[in-house]
Formats: C-alpha cells, structure tokens, sequence
C-alpha cells in the first residue's frame, strides 16, 4: 500500500494527518484513544483494529484519491 499526505494541520510533528492509499482507502494518524469509557463505546472492534483520535477540522482534507 502507498499512502498520499492529503494535510496536516500540526504543522511539522505530522500529528494529525490524513493520507489517501492506492487502495481507494484513507489512513488516518491520531492519537491513541485511552478513555476506557469511549473505548467501551466503540462497536464491533476486531483483534486487527485500532482506534485514533482526530480534531474534526483535519477531516477538511478529505477527498477523493486521484
């Protein structure tokens, strides 16, 4: 899989960011959710699944892959 950087809005640490894949897919980089409460609220998480943390704003990067 190949990933295009769709933004950032951390400047240059990376933390947060969207890519697109080669895939027709998007990656997400967040911080990790350790809120045992918002954890127990997630549904249908499986063995291979992991969760993020983003600010709402970052998802203005969101866009078709070309």
């Amino acid at each position: 899989m190949r990933l295009t950087l769709l933004g950032t809005s951390s400047g240059k640490s990376g933390c947060p960011a969207l890519y697109a894949t080669d895939r027709g897919t998007y990656v997400v980089q967040g911080k990790r959710v350790t809120d045992r409460e918002a954890i127990a609220d997630l549904v249908g998480l499986q063995d291979d699944e992991f969760y993020v943390e983003v600010p709402a704003h970052l998802l203005t990067f969101a866009r078709k892959p070309e």
